[in-house]
């Protein structure tokens, strides 16, 4: 009996431990302007090694209950209901992911860009739904500065798969890692997600379609289940990715490590962002590690790899001498604000 006791101690453990669970928070089918059923679409990423998929039409609430009957699989793959809410203001297109909304979400208008960010922003979250502002630069709609303005949401996307959303920016308009450090420089603390915005999937290859595939998340939960997942989310606790893969990243009142899991055919630059997107510090090896000075705001990290794939790391607000504390508190977390102090925090990916 006390064998049995032991071991069922031990499975609720395992149960209860995080685990790492790769997904996409942005997709369509034909219930809006995709080119597949959600059937097809749901299958593609099941047989792609995904773990969660949230669809995401415009406009429309797809059900996902007989979706999850045929191929949700406990802590394997979930399905999770979502709307990208299409708005816009003055000819700009306005949209904002709700993921797992209880109900449709209809589009609210407003006066200006930053109004109808704001109204949209917050009936997703009455629908207790997680709003992610998508793809700002796509057909230039969104300045950095009315990003600014907008409240009460902490998902941005940095990187869109959608070969038209001028993740780099151009002509003067910045890219968006240079308006996430804006908006993490002005003392708001946002995170920053990759996804695939995924259309079309019966015209596999083609680099000039919105094909899927091309960002996603990997997010640290406690099990596979959408209000798990999207918690984590919303406390940093994921990295975004078009292609690269972490080993390992460790975090204490000292400072970060992070480590790569390599490919033969790829060198990598892991990169120590801070405030105003100042590089810190740079390293030519799959591991590098930095020391926090107390100067630096926040600090993020990248990783750059030869082939030109990514991946970020959620940012840590640094507080001023942050060096000098100790806080012996171990958390196993993937990002971490910490503002009234540091905790030590480690994790293996797998």
């Amino acid at each position: 009996m006390a064998l049995l006791g032991a071991t069922a101690t031990h499975a609720a453990a395992q149960a209860a431990s995080p685990r790492w669970y790769k997904g996409n928070t942005h997709t369509h089918t034909l219930n809006s302007d995709g080119d597949s059923t959600p059937d097809e679409v749901v299958r593609w990423y099941r047989e792609h090694g995904y773990a969660f998929l949230v669809l995401t039409d415009h406009n429309f609430l797809t059900s996902v209950d007989g979706l999850n009957a045929l191929h949700g699989a406990d802590q394997r793959f979930l399905v999770v209901k979502g709307e990208e809410v299409t708005d816009q203001f003055a000819g700009k297109p306005l949209h904002i992911n709700g993921l797992d909304v209880n109900a449709q979400v209809a589009p609210q208008g407003g006066g200006s860009v930053v109004d109808v960010l704001q109204r949209n922003v917050n009936v997703i979250r009455q629908a207790n739904g997680v709003p992610h502002i998508n793809h700002p630069n796509f057909r230039w709609a969104i300045t950095r500065e009315e990003l600014l303005q907008v409240r009460n949401t902490t998902l941005l996307e940095i990187f869109n798969g959608h070969p038209q959303t001028n993740n780099a920016g151009g002509g003067g308009v910045p890219g968006m890692e240079e308006v996430w450090d804006a908006i993490l420089s002005g003392g708001t603390l946002i995170y920053g997600i990759a996804v695939d915005d995924a259309h079309v999937f019966k015209q596999p290859g083609r680099p000039d379609v919105a094909g899927p595939g091309r960002g996603w998340v990997v997010v640290r939960a406690p099990r596979l289940e959408a209000r798990a997942l999207l918690g984590a989310m919303e406390r940093g606790d994921f990295y975004a990715s078009n292609g690269v893969e972490l080993a390992e990243y460790e975090a204490n009142a000292q400072g970060l490590r992070v480590s790569v899991k390599p490919t033969t055919f790829s060198k990598y630059r892991i990169q120590f962002l801070g405030k105003g997107g100042r590089l810190l510090s740079e390293s030519l090896e799959p591991t590098a590690s930095y020391q926090f000075t107390g100067t630096e705001g926040y600090v993020r990290a990248r990783v750059l790899e030869s082939n030109g794939s990514m991946a970020w790391m959620q940012p840590v607000m640094v507080p001023a001498r942050a060096a000098a504390r100790h806080e012996p508190t171990a958390m196993l977390l993937v990002g971490l604000a910490a503002i009234g102090g540091l905790l030590q925090w480690r994790t293996r990916l797998r």
